[in-house]
């Protein structure tokens, strides 16, 4: 997806304190964005508090949301670099289509991963134009210096992790959990969980200790820590801890992201990471010239243009 708040905002991973190396419980409230004709996402991360949990540095919870005949997700070709973009579909289809030629339709239970590395464009519409209901989360993770420009790349997982305990499905999106390993090919240490109340119940989730992480409720009621989430605040939880208490009293989902505290500064500015002020002119003036990141075919959205960045390439995060 696209960032298309009508001035996007920069910003720099180092306007933020750094994880503070302890466990912490610092709730951070959501803020409301669009994506495409209309449709109203939550932002959850960058945000003022946190500008990355791990690699993770943008997180955007769309729906759940019923829309009507052609008037569901329209983000038109737009491009990345030095970052990856990860899809998580909970209702609804949507079609990715990409500069490398691929068309990939991704259904519930499903993870689109695309790496942009030096640079791709892609596009995400409904599957159809028929009246439908979307709710996802989508993703994106910081490409180490060392990954950055690398060639782009597409994969798409129809199988993921599964585990049932206590009442919890646990669908292991990234990384390792519950001694099961994602199939997702990520370059820095993290992890993604979707964690699925059935009904109520109590779950005392694993954590590396290493990693900080953050918590976000997708769906119900969920007490993370003795700290009720609904969804719309994120929980950021810091580090050091070796597990997660989690209790529900009725059905609920949760997303948990982690990592290890990424090292590197990044700039993050409409829909590209960098390192640098000029990195950032330079791909908005490729974008802008039609050069360089190649086309997406078939979409049936228009092509987007980046929002006006003056005195946004620096200071504060979504």
């Amino acid at each position: 997806m696209s960032n298309l708040a009508l001035q996007s905002e920069g910003s720099r991973s180092t306007d933020c304190p750094a994880c503070p190396g302890k466990p912490v419980l610092e709730r951070i409230e959501a803020r409301t964005a669009e994506i495409g004709e209309g449709f109203t996402i939550r932002r959850a991360v960058p945000n003022r508090q946190r500008r990355m949990v791990g690699a993770w540095c943008f997180l955007d919870h769309a729906g759940p949301a019923d829309y009507g005949p052609g008037k569901g997700l329209h983000v038109g070709p737009h491009p990345h670099i030095g970052l990856q973009t990860f899809t998580w579909l909970i209702e609804g289809e949507v079609m990715h289509r990409d500069s490398l030629g691929f068309e990939q339709v991704i259904r519930p239970g499903q993870v689109n991963l695309m790496t942009a590395g030096r640079g791709i464009v892609h596009a995400e519409d409904s599957a159809t134009d028929d009246p439908g209901r979307l709710h996802a989360a989508q993703l994106w993770i910081a490409l180490p210096n060392a990954e950055r420009q690398r060639a782009p790349g597409f994969h798409h997982y129809r199988e993921l992790p599964i585990i049932e305990s206590g009442g919890f499905r646990v669908t292991v999106l990234a990384g390792t959990a519950f001694r099961r390993i994602a199939p997702a090919e990520v370059f820095s240490p993290l992890v993604g969980l979707d964690i699925t109340a059935l009904r109520a119940a109590q779950l005392a989730a694993p954590l590396n200790p290493g990693f900080e992480h953050a918590a976000l409720t997708l769906s119900g009621e969920v007490e993370v820590e003795g700290e009720r989430l609904t969804p719309g605040t994120l929980l950021y939880l810091g580090s050091a801890r070796e597990q997660l208490s989690l209790r529900c009293g009725a059905p609920a989902r949760l997303m948990l992201i982690g990592g290890e505290p990424f090292k590197e500064e990044i700039l993050l500015w409409w829909n590209f990471v960098a390192r640098t002020q000029e990195e950032m002119v330079k791909a908005t003036a490729d974008w802008n010239a039609g050069r360089y990141f190649g086309e997406v075919k078939g979409s049936p959205s228009p092509r987007l243009a980046p929002p006006d960045p003056a005195g946004n390439r620096k200071g504060s995060r979504k």
